[in-house]
């Protein structure tokens, strides 16, 4: 089965813009699923099986912290998939904060239905900020790195 990137970018575009958790069309014999699971990307977490614990009510309560300025260039992701720092399990990974890229190295991979694509830098520069972890599941245009 040929699967067109663009279609799965249109499914997860219109999963986040219309708050859904998943999507699915037919054509023929092709069927597509996309699904997000709830509070995936949002920083929420699922509570723990013992609950949150009591702040003792002197205690204050902090702001959420303002997310951090970095200057550069944002790579995103053009999938939904899970993000994969090295080549294979146990290898060193492609990048590391502070080391220089050029344009066309491999930054990641990215597996999307069993498929690996490899996410390279469109610009050289220095890696500033690595924002995924081996193995952690991304969204479409969710922030990978940040080359400056």
């Amino acid at each position: 089965m040929r699967i067109d990137p663009s279609l799965v970018r249109e499914l997860a575009e219109l999963l986040t813009e219309n708050q859904l958790t998943e999507i699915e069309v037919e054509d023929g014999g092709r069927r597509i699923k996309v699904q997000r699971f709830p509070g995936f990307g949002t920083g929420a977490h699922a509570p723990s099986a013992a609950g949150p614990a009591a702040l003792p009510s002197s205690a204050p309560v902090d702001a959420p912290a303002a997310p951090e300025e970095i200057s550069g260039e944002t790579i995103k992701s053009p999938m939904v998939g899970t993000a994969f720092m090295s080549g294979e399990p146990g290898a060193m990974p492609f990048i590391e904060v502070g080391k220089p890229v050029k344009a066309g190295d491999t930054l990641l991979i990215i597996e999307a239905m069993k498929v690996m694509n490899p996410i390279t830098a469109p610009s050289g520069g220095t890696i500033i900020k690595i924002m995924v972890s081996d193995s952690q599941p991304v969204e479409f245009d969710q922030p990978l790195v940040i080359i400056g």
